[in-house]
């Protein structure tokens, strides 16, 4: 008999299976990442045609068989629905999504990668925020989240506080230089303090407070230049959702 089990997620992805059905990717709360199969929600009167997508952060109940789950139920908290009207605002939180996907594993808390994820699709519905600035944040955060934040409070060479003063990013040192030991390390690019301020704020602020603040168009060159590159270098495949949006970046004529 098949054990039926409750947790709090978001759907990270649903494909079509078959006719009816619908195979989706959960970040759960609970369970860490997992799949389930979503029978018949593809059908116009199915109860589960609109929660078997993705953006739809809510309570799902499943029973767990010996190799699958089945979704049996939803109680949606969420569904953004109106980011679809957002170009290119849902093309970047796919990205988000698949990232998520990327370094979600099953049976691990994934509640602080659930609550990043809520918070910047709201952001993303935001007028007041770049959309681009939302992405350096997103990545950096989740980075963080992943244990594998940068070095952005001692140089990362001698280990000493960098405080008011020019500071330069190395890939190679996974971190910030000061300038005693940027010729003995290899410095990518220099840092101006704004920049080092929102990428330090990026990683450490409350989740209520990540996105209240913006920046120049020369302190978001500088983020992208640095934290994209990051992600490319910190992560071991190309993103199927990161070359769409690049994509239609290119034909509205904006940066990614």
């Amino acid at each position: 008999m098949k054990d039926r089990v409750t947790v709090q997620g978001v759907v990270l992805s649903a494909m079509p299976v078959g006719e009816y059905d619908k195979r989706i990717v959960l970040l759960t709360k609970e369970r860490g990442k997992i799949s389930a199969f979503a029978r018949g929600a593809r059908r116009q009167n199915s109860p589960l045609m609109a929660a078997a997508n993705p953006f739809v952060f809510g309570e799902f109940t499943l029973y767990e068989g010996r190799t699958s789950y089945t979704l049996n139920q939803v109680s949606i908290t969420r569904h953004f629905v109106e980011l679809a009207m957002e170009q290119p605002g849902i093309y970047y939180g796919y990205y988000f999504l698949e990232l998520a996907d990327y370094f979600g594993q099953e049976g691990t808390d994934e509640r602080e990668t659930m609550n990043l994820l809520y918070v910047t699709v709201k952001a993303l519905l935001n007028p007041r925020i770049d959309d681009r600035l939302v992405r350096c944040v997103f990545e950096l955060r989740l980075m963080t989240i992943q244990g594998m934040m940068p070095g952005l409070f001692h140089c990362c060479s001698c280990g000493r506080a960098i405080e008011g003063e020019e500071a330069f990013f190395s890939q190679e040192e996974h971190g910030i230089l000061g300038t005693e030991c940027r010729d003995l390390k290899k410095a990518d690019r220099r840092l101006s303090q704004a920049a080092l301020y929102a990428m330090r704020r990026a990683v450490s602020a409350d989740l209520g407070r990540l996105y209240t603040f913006t920046v120049t168009g020369e302190v978001l060159g500088e983020l992208e230049g640095v934290i994209h590159r990051y992600v490319e270098l910190n992560t071991d495949r190309r993103f199927r959702s990161l070359e769409v949006l690049e994509r239609m970046c290119r034909l509205e004529g904006k940066s990614s």
